[in-house]
């Protein structure tokens, strides 16, 4: 039944659950390497949607997806959890998580413009303005306020970051054409990656992790990548007023640079706060825009 409260409550607790990745990323990167923690976060991500099918009664419907199904997961698999979390790793193991995690969040302003070559979507005057005031933000970012001098604090985390952005765009354009339940098409993803990424920890060298390391893959498996999804979709399922819940995900990052301040410990920079409310404004206002557009 539709219940926007009910709908409101969930999404709060997704986006409070969203708002501790970066802070989660950074404490488990200082135990595991992006590969390990890829590899043992997918690993509890799938205990937990296993369960989550489990009581629901589809787990033996999840597991049986046909010829087709075998298919899209192998190339949903590749894309997410492999690709996208060895990049958006990667960037956090480079860079502090108060940047990362701030250029993250222009995935959904890559999704727009992959859409007009890949979906055949018209781009509106408002998403290039979007574009200069969300890629101006994450150029104070990287240059951490010297923007005069055009010198990247990290070339290589900010183009890992970039390219995280361009991963995960791409994963929810393909899955545009996905008629799978989506939690079971979630879990047959990292089920079909999961051996890839256990040859991938197996080639770099295999190491029990920390007890440290255990708890921060934990964390990221089943929080950030599992139950955080199960959550918005039920909340999506349970609107009345989607745009509305949608903007709960505006919460997100200042609480997330809240948790990165007390948590990891990291100051955080003015240029840092002036490229994230640039970044944010420049989503809100495509949002906004868009929406009106669609009345």
């Amino acid at each position: 039944m539709k219940d926007q409260r009910q709908a409101m409550l969930l999404g709060l607790a997704t986006v409070l659950l969203w708002s501790t990745a970066a802070t989660a990323f950074k404490v488990s990167l200082a135990y595991l390497s992006p590969i390990a923690l890829m590899f043992w976060a997918s690993s509890f991500s799938i205990l937990v949607l296993v369960g989550w099918q489990a009581w629901q009664g589809q787990l033996r419907a999840s597991l049986t997806p046909g010829r087709r199904g075998m298919l899209l997961s192998i190339g949903f698999g590749l894309i997410n959890p492999c690709l996208y979390y060895l990049l958006l790793f990667g960037a956090y193991d480079r860079l502090p998580a108060q940047e990362a995690m701030a250029i993250n969040y222009t995935w959904a302003l890559t999704l727009t413009y992959l859409a007009v070559p890949l979906l055949g979507h018209r781009l509106h005057l408002s998403d290039g303005i979007a574009g200069l005031v969300c890629y101006g933000g994450v150029f104070v970012i990287a240059t951490r306020g010297d923007v005069l001098s055009f010198q990247l604090s990290d070339g290589a985390g900010v183009a890992l970051a970039l390219l995280s952005t361009l991963a995960w765009a791409l994963y929810w354009i393909f899955n545009t054409r996905d008629t799978r339940e989506p939690v079971a098409g979630l879990l047959l993803n990292f089920l079909f990656a999961w051996p890839l990424l256990l040859l991938l920890a197996l080639y770099e060298g295999w190491q029990w992790p920390s007890w440290q390391g255990m708890a921060g893959a934990a964390w990221v498996g089943a929080f950030e990548m599992g139950i955080a999804f199960v959550l918005w979709l039920l909340a999506m399922k349970k609107a009345t007023n989607t745009s509305r819940l949608s903007n709960l995900i505006f919460l997100s990052p200042p609480l997330s640079l809240v948790f990165v301040a007390v948590i990891v410990g990291e100051v955080i920079r003015p240029s840092t706060v002036v490229g994230l409310v640039m970044v944010v404004a420049g989503l809100y206002l495509q949002q906004r825009y868009r929406s009106q557009d669609a009345q």
